[in-house]
């Protein structure tokens, strides 16, 4: 483990931290749901601050006369699919503190019940939730991604035909499965009823369509939700620094602890993603 971390300073044993970790990796992996889908690469390591990202233009739209780049037919040679735009993104770190008292240390070397690790786990999930943040807000609000109306999932069959209008749209514009959804707890339960005449539930139906997988995710508010065109070409996570736990030091007797993760969302082709909208 890395010096910075100050690991060996902890007044913690191997098993400690052994199950220190194993709590915070499975708090953490109860919220982390867009790294089921997308793509992750690294880690690059903790000193990694910024890292390029370079957008595709695939040519000019023949109907509309632009292409990705946004310029006009003949005002640039688009003729073939190139990399348009090149720049460096800074990557997002994000960590949450906690503490560990040392009466508890002391009581679980003494009566042998384990560490109690509430807090760690706690902050666990408050450091996995600001990673769902990013990856959400980003991808809900990239400039060049595709739209559809949502329309009311409270009528038999309005999912299914909702999400398949959403893989049209971005099938329309060159980009093809496998496909990935993703929408809010409401949304999602609206897909657990039978579809009148199918004799299967709609999300089942809606996997056949979505090979990605169909999640959801509670950062979503009610009526959002996106499908999206997978693979490491279209969006990718880079992890520079993944998911762990520092030493911070004694507070006194007791000793202060810190989750943290140097994560960043890369999208390449914003056509990929197609949100739905009301």
């Amino acid at each position: 483990m890395s010096d910075y971390l100050m690991r060996a300073d902890a007044p913690l044993t191997e098993e400690e931290w052994a199950q220190l970790d194993h709590v915070v990796e499975h708090a953490a992996k109860a919220l982390l749901v867009g790294r089921r889908f997308i793509t992750l690469t690294g880690p690059l390591g903790p000193g990694t601050l910024a890292v390029p990202v370079f957008k595709v233009c695939t040519g000019h739209d023949s109907e509309e006369g632009t292409c990705d780049c946004g310029c006009e037919a003949g005002e640039c040679d688009c003729s073939a699919t190139h990399v348009s735009e090149r720049e460096l993104i800074p990557v997002e770190h994000f960590e949450n503190d906690f503490i560990l008292s040392w009466r508890d240390i002391a009581a679980n070397r003494q009566m042998g019940l384990g560490l109690e690790l509430g807090p760690a786990g706690a902050a666990a999930a408050a450091c996995a939730r600001e990673e769902e943040e990013h990856i959400f807000d980003s991808l809900l609000t990239a400039e060049g991604r595709n739209t559809v109306a949502l329309k009311d999932w409270d009528e038999p069959g309005v999912p299914l035909e909702n999400v398949v209008e959403a893989t049209e749209v971005l099938v329309s514009k060159g980009f093809y499965g496998p496909f990935a959804l993703v929408v809010s707890p409401a949304l999602y339960a609206k897909t657990q009823r039978v579809a009148k005449g199918m004799g299967r539930v709609v999300g089942k139906l809606i996997g056949d369509i979505c090979e990605g997988g169909m999640f959801r995710s509670p950062i979503l508010r009610p009526e959002e939700g996106l499908v999206l065109s997978l693979g490491a070409h279209n969006l990718d996570l880079v992890v520079a620094q993944d998911l762990t736990t520092g030493y911070m030091g004694n507070e006194g007797l007791d000793h202060l602890y810190r989750v943290l993760e140097s994560v960043v969302l890369r999208i390449k082709r914003p056509g990929a993603i197609c949100t739905f909208e009301k």
